[in-house]
């Protein structure tokens, strides 16, 4: 089980609706504080290797690992600027997406 330099977690974006998605524990949320947190190289390749199955069942796109810092709360936070602004929602229409329902 090789580390990773950095946790990470699985992002998607979800061909219903376009929303970015992160995979949980039970399948993808649309709040990153629920992903699922790869520590070393056996679990992200678990991840991967589901995200690829869920693009071949059309379910998903675009869909990748992302660095993460875990906070003492447990609670992964994107370490890159796209992601972070992927967490945050859409950035030209602030009443749409995660903004809109209140989010971060």
């Amino acid at each position: 089980m090789p580390a990773l330099k950095h946790p990470q977690i699985l992002l998607a974006s979800n061909l219903t609706d376009g929303e970015v998605v992160f995979l949980g524990p039970s399948g993808w949320e649309r709040d990153h504080v629920k992903a699922r947190v790869a520590h070393d190289k056996d679990e992200a390749a678990a991840l991967e290797a589901f995200g690829k199955a869920e693009i071949a069942a059309n379910r998903v796109v675009d869909v990748y690992l992302a660095d993460v810092a875990v906070g003492a709360d447990g609670v992964p936070a994107p370490l890159h600027y796209r992601e972070k602004m992927r967490v945050k929602g859409p950035s030209v229409r602030l009443d749409l997406g995660k903004q809109a329902a209140g989010g971060a």
